[in-house]
């Protein structure tokens, strides 16, 4: 029989507060459920499936509904880079799960977490990272 020791105090409950500390994830600050997201972006869900399965916005399945981390919505559009860092983290080999991860693992060199820098003048910087992936 394998010997574990206890769980230490930092092991037992949760995180008070997000700290972006390089390679650490950082979860996102809100989930939002299909329904909420079609009527953020102003368009059917059926559209906001299509959205999902042309990678073009990424959602993930927590506690059995289909959600989108808020931050990769800028109503009434997605982030405008979004897609494009999706397909290249795709073509990189990555799930959804992998590339959520990803757009969710604080970098100090960034600084931050690529999902939020998407929105601002770094974006250039993420979809060049996301485009290293694949080699």
């Amino acid at each position: 029989m394998a010997w574990c020791p206890p769980a230490g105090p930092w092991q037992i409950g949760g995180v008070t507060e997000s700290v972006a500390v390089s390679g650490q994830l950082v979860e996102p600050a809100e989930w939002v459920a299909m329904p909420d997201v079609a009527e953020q972006l102003g368009m059917p869900i059926t559209r906001v499936h299509q959205l999902i399965r042309d990678h073009a916005l990424l959602a993930v399945r927590r506690d059995g509904v289909l959600r989108v981390p808020v931050e990769l919505i800028a109503t009434p559009n997605v982030r405008k880079h979004l897609p494009g860092v999706l397909t290249l983290l795709h073509d990189a080999g990555y799930n959804d799960e992998e590339a959520l991860r990803w757009l969710y693992t604080a970098d100090d060199s960034l600084p931050g977490i690529p999902a939020i820098a998407l929105s601002g003048a770094r974006a250039t910087e993420v979809k060049r990272r996301a485009q290293a992936l694949g080699f």
